[in-house]
């Protein structure tokens, strides 16, 4: 499906873009310099490092021929306006969450998370073992744009909250900032959704515009300071088991580079991938260990909340399967998804259990 004829014909294509003319990358002394904005602040713990991973590959692994410089949300557009940047030609590249662009088109937060989606390992299998690049290009090329996974942050937290929750009726009302198709998920559950980048949540709290929110995990939420408006936090999430962020380059842009600096571009990305899922794991454990020490009080959801979010995200889900490229994605991610678990369910799940157990951990 060409780009013309989805927009024709998707139902959310009054929200795509418009082409417009495309400046060139700018080339000083023999270097194309790129323009890279992103939606998140500089400095904001564990995505920036994404950024900043990424950047430093490509500008190394070009020996300086390719330079990414990076734009921290607000400095050139907008955090949530990234998207639009990049497919109008006014930035080359955008570095974010996909799941933001849900508005596009909702298949993009396939290539962040879905509600009982993937976790980190197996969006990795998908997307580098079992056909998850390909979509994510052919999504991508549909707006003007060439996609690649460049960041995870691992399971993401279910949520700080000023109050404890009991039972799904709890959600009902409750001001909250979740974004995606988790966020849908909630808003089926009554709640009043709200979708605000990073550097503005804290604000939001402080002033009672949210009664809680989910941010990334204990680290990044740490360095947020959300401990500060909220007492009360739930480690386990339902809406992201693992979640990718994107880089995505001005299709124009990238057909116009050599086969050398794309393929730097591909495999910087990848590199900073798998580096972020590290670095998230290496630093949530102590930074939770810190929260509980700082006495933030610790939750489960209750199974029936686990229940109610399992019924708001299949309705979700489903909602979408009339569109075609949704619906191709869905199912490949899913396929992938089981027969993933096939295995790992087997062999690493009985073995950390057991593991536990035997270690007393």
């Amino acid at each position: 499906m060409d780009r013309r004829s989805f927009l024709k014909t998707s139902a959310l294509g009054g929200s795509a873009v418009a082409a417009t003319s495309l400046a060139a990358p700018a080339i000083a002394q023999g270097a194309t310099t790129l323009t890279m904005v992103t939606t998140w602040p500089r400095g904001l713990a564990g995505v920036w490092d994404s950024v900043e991973r990424f950047t430093n590959n490509v500008n190394e692994m070009s020996g300086g021929s390719l330079i990414i410089d990076p734009k921290g949300a607000g400095e050139l557009v907008g955090a949530l306006e990234v998207f639009d940047a990049v497919t109008a030609g006014q930035a080359d590249l955008y570095h974010g969450a996909d799941y933001y662009f849900v508005g596009q088109h909702p298949a993009f937060a396939y290539f962040t998370a879905v509600p009982f989606g993937m976790t980190g390992p197996e969006i990795m299998t998908w997307y580098y073992a079992d056909g998850g690049m390909a979509l994510h290009h052919e999504l991508g090329e549909i707006f003007g744009l060439k996609s690649f996974l460049a960041g995870q942050t691992a399971a993401q937290g279910g949520g700080w909250f000023r109050k404890e929750i009991t039972s799904a009726d709890d959600f009902k009302g409750l001001k909250f900032r979740m974004p995606g198709l988790g966020g849908k998920a909630l808003a089926e559950l009554g709640a009043s959704v709200q979708v605000l980048p990073g550097g503005e949540i804290y604000q939001a709290l402080s002033t009672g515009a949210l009664d809680g929110t989910e941010w990334i995990g204990p680290w990044s939420d740490e360095k947020l300071g959300l401990q500060e408006v909220c007492d009360h936090y739930y480690p386990a999430g339902f809406h992201e088991p693992g979640a990718a962020l994107s880089v995505a380059a001005n299709l124009s842009v990238f057909e116009g580079l050599s086969p050398e600096h794309q393929k730097i571009i591909e495999v910087a990305a990848a590199e900073a991938h798998q580096h972020n899922y590290s670095l998230f794991i290496a630093n949530n454990g102590p930074a939770l260990q810190r929260l509980k020490d700082g006495g933030t009080q610790v939750h489960e959801f209750t199974p029936d909340v686990w229940d109610a979010f399992g019924a708001a995200s299949k309705t979700v889900l489903d909602g979408f399967m009339d569109d075609e490229i949704f619906a191709k994605i869905r199912e490949s991610a899913e396929a992938s998804m089981n027969a993933t678990a096939g295995w790992t369910s087997v062999s690493d799940s009985t073995y950390v259990a057991q593991r536990s157990r035997v270690n007393g951990m």
